[in-house]
């Protein structure tokens, strides 16, 4: 391609900026993939400068990441007030400040647009055809997939939606996607020509995400101990941790009931022992500790959510064990997985599971739904358990099996680090430029 030695992307995220914190609102593990993309495809040569909405008049209009990776703030609405379904309407004014800063370039600047979402694939529909380069889209989640799955009370994703993500498909010289699933889906559901749909399987940092190593004369139980003190969780119960955004799609709730499920028969094995129900019984009752459930995130979609949650905890008798706390950065993050027994992705889709693979390569296995990527990411009976369905006694039965069962706890941990080698940036990254090539041929074809 040509731009010397790699190409020059203009990366596009309309309605999350790579640089937000994921665990809350909108930001989630597409703001990692995005940010991890373009630092990698930087290290190969590449010159990304991603796109993405301005939501704070503080902001600095560029943001140089690191070298060959810059972040661009386009002012596109008020700067607050606006969340992803509101966001349609502010398509034209942020692609015009895209073309607007492409047009103080020299003529054919970038070589490629590579949009993320379908609202920005709106945008790099226009910005491609303008500038005359391959459109490579990524479309993250799909909403005819989102619609078949949906969570109970949980509200589809609008025609609107589905229209758009149609166009984009129609008008991409290459789609990307993270599973081989996720290809049939774009090709069943969407109608996406095969050819043009490519596999890249997202990475993990496995520097940043690696196990723990004990201090001398420490075990990793001890070690496991030290950590939750330093952390400010319980060390007298089994952790279980849930880290995302606290929404119906990702499914927090599904792991209050499950806990209400283990408390309910804690206290069953008690009564039926002759002894008092009180809060000792519920963390030893039958020989099993309820466990803590920690869950790591902030509300998404509904500003009460977290207050739900809460609240449902409450409700099924079981808030001194739940722990809800702010998202942390990823270099906190990679304690908490260190720290917890079990980590929980109980989502009712989810296109890769980053969480799931970053957890795994610190050594915790993963609990997840059997759903969309996590069947890919999650190696069942290897590196995690995969649950078949959502219902409470369902979760309550394989996590409480998992935590009463120290030696299969262990083998998992040894696979699950064995499973997130597959992953690499790096190789993400090297597999993109080749996709990137095979998209110019198609765009000089068309």
């Amino acid at each position: 391609m040509p731009g010397g030695p790699g190409p020059r992307v203009a990366m596009l995220s309309v309605h999350t900026s790579p640089l937000d914190q994921p665990g809350t609102g909108d930001a989630g593990g597409m703001n990692v993939y995005v940010l991890e993309l373009a630092r990698a495809l930087a290290r190969h040569g590449a010159e990304v400068e991603i796109y993405t909405r301005a939501t704070s008049s503080a902001q600095e209009k560029v943001v140089h990441a690191e070298a060959g990776v810059r972040v661009l703030h386009v002012p596109a609405g008020p700067f607050e007030g606006l969340d992803k379904h509101d966001l349609p309407g502010q398509l034209c004014a942020f692609t015009a400040g895209v073309l607007r800063a492409e047009a103080h370039r020299p003529p054919g600047w970038y070589d490629v647009v590579h949009s993320h979402y379908w609202l920005s694939g709106q945008v790099g529909w226009l910005a491609a055809e303008r500038w005359d380069v391959p459109l490579v889209h990524t479309m993250h989640t799909m909403a005819k997939v989102k619609n078949a799955a949906l969570a109970p009370g949980d509200a589809p994703e609008p025609l609107g939606r589905v229209i758009g993500e149609e166009q984009v498909v129609a008008e991409s010289d290459a789609l990307v996607a993270s599973t081989r699933e996720e290809a049939e889906d774009l090709v069943r559901e969407y109608g996406a020509d095969p050819d043009r749909v490519h596999v890249v399987s997202p990475g993990v940092d496995l520097d940043v995400f690696s196990p723990s190593r004990p201090e001398p004369g420490r075990t990793a139980d001890e070690e496991r101990h030290a950590r939750r003190t330093r952390l400010g969780l319980p060390t007298d119960r089994p952790v279980v941790l849930f880290a995302g955004r606290v929404q119906l799609l990702k499914g927090p709730d599904v792991l209050v009931r499950a806990l209400g499920v283990m408390a309910d028969h804690a206290a069953a094995d008690v009564l039926g022992a002759g002894g008092p129900v009180d809060a000792d019984c519920l963390r030893d009752g039958g020989g099993r500790q309820v466990p803590t459930l920690v869950v790591l995130g902030g509300a998404s979609g509904r500003p009460t959510a977290v207050r739900e949650l809460e609240a449902l905890a409450h409700q099924t008798g079981v808030s001194d064990h739940l722990v809800v706390r702010p998202p942390v950065p990823r270099e906190v993050l990679v304690e908490y997985f260190r720290a917890a027994d079990v980590v929980a992705v109980p989502s009712h889709n989810e296109s890769f599971g980053l969480v799931a693979a970053e957890a795994q390569a610190t050594g915790t296995p993963v609990v997840a739904a059997a759903v969309g990527g996590l069947r890919t990411v999650v190696q069942d009976g290897v590196s995690g358990v995969l649950v078949p369905d959502h219902s409470p006694w369902s979760w309550a039965r394989v996590l409480g099996d998992l935590l009463h069962d120290d030696e299969r706890r262990r083998a998992l941990a040894a696979g699950a680090r064995r499973a997130s080698e597959r992953f690499s940036w790096d190789r993400a990254a090297a597999a993109m430029l080749d996709v990137y090539s095979q998209a110019s041929k198609v765009r000089g074809a068309r």
